[in-house]
């Protein structure tokens, strides 16, 4: 492998890209400003190319430098990741797990969980990333991730998916909505209301799968992030929303908001745990999923089904 650059210089591409200036970036690094400007000097010979210009005060970043920043940062990660793996496989009493799942209320389970998993690793930190909750699937896959808790995998040969429990869907809305007096909802009932989804509408179960191709059209979409806010606007008739049953049970037991079935057999999706299938799985992490996927759907989510029908063991990939 004849590679030009070593780790110091991506290292150096990064903080002089992210600071602005050789200065910035030779304290962020801990080192003199005159050995990062020798440093640059000499990535630029090894690749015969200028990778920052001088406007002013500023170190703007040329086309090759932008093009090299990119992989730079890609080659820093990975490497970062695999630190960590190493780290969590010394013993398997180390390490790191990164979280995330693709609904902010899910996150509402994880304390009895990580309760339970610091008893066997107590040395184990599991990070929540929230910032990757709306991207959760490309953040796993760049490897900025170890673990996601997922309603809807895609279909990639990369992901291997554990089923961990399920739940039903029902149609939320304020106690005074007219479809309150119906036995359940069906699709054609979505018509001409303001429906509450989460964002963004492209990977909305119900406008992707229900009403968009029996062209049914709502008076209006609104695309909300939070469940709480979901439930405020419904509360206040606002509009009706799609939503878990177990996410909104307090309040459709104080009788603030109505739930209905959706369609008359009603809604069940299965939730899994997705792990990069090529990765180096620490006992940490296997031990990880192995508690999600445990039967004891009552302590961690509460209101969820059990997958007794449902396979334990990973299912098999997807091209």
């Amino acid at each position: 492998m004849n590679v030009k650059l070593e780790i110091r210089h991506l290292r150096l591409l990064d903080a002089v890209a992210e600071e602005g200036s050789v200065t910035g970036a030779a304290k962020r690094l801990h080192t003199t400003q005159s050995a990062l400007s020798h440093q640059l000097r000499d990535a630029e010979e090894r690749l015969e190319a200028r990778l920052f210009l001088r406007l002013g005060k500023k170190m703007v970043l040329t086309p090759a430098g932008g093009h090299l920043l990119g992989a730079a940062r890609r080659v820093l990660e990975e490497l970062r990741r695999a630190e960590e793996q190493v780290s969590s496989l010394n013993n398997g009493t180390g390490g790191l797990i990164r979280l995330t799942t693709e609904c902010y209320t899910c996150y509402h389970w994880l304390p009895p969980l990580l309760k339970r998993f610091h008893k066997r690793f107590p040395k184990v930190e599991v990070r929540i990333d929230a910032q990757s909750t709306t991207r959760a699937i490309d953040a796993l896959l760049e490897g900025k991730l170890d673990v996601a808790i997922l309603s809807s995998p895609p279909k990639n040969k990369n992901l291997e998916l554990t089923p961990i429990v399920a739940d039903e869907m029902v149609v939320m809305m304020a106690p005074e909505h007219p479809l309150a007096q119906l036995k359940f909802i069906r699709p054609r009932d979505f018509a001409g209301e303001t429906v509450i989804i989460y964002p963004p509408r492209e990977e909305s179960t119900l406008l992707q799968k229900y009403l968009i191709p029996a062209n049914i059209e709502p008076k209006d979409v609104l695309e909300i992030p939070l469940t709480e806010a979901v439930i405020e606007m419904t509360a206040a008739g606002m509009g009706i929303a799609l939503v878990a049953q177990w996410s909104v049970a307090p309040q459709a037991k104080s009788g603030r908001v109505i739930t209905r079935p959706f369609t008359r057999h009603g809604l069940r999706r299965t939730w899994y745990a997705a792990t990069l299938r090529d990765q180096a799985c620490s006992p940490s992490l296997a031990e990880f999923v192995e508690l999600l996927a445990q039967p004891r759907p009552s302590e961690f989510w509460p209101g969820t089904i059990g997958l007794e029908k449902v396979r334990k063991k990973p299912l098999p990939a997807t091209a």
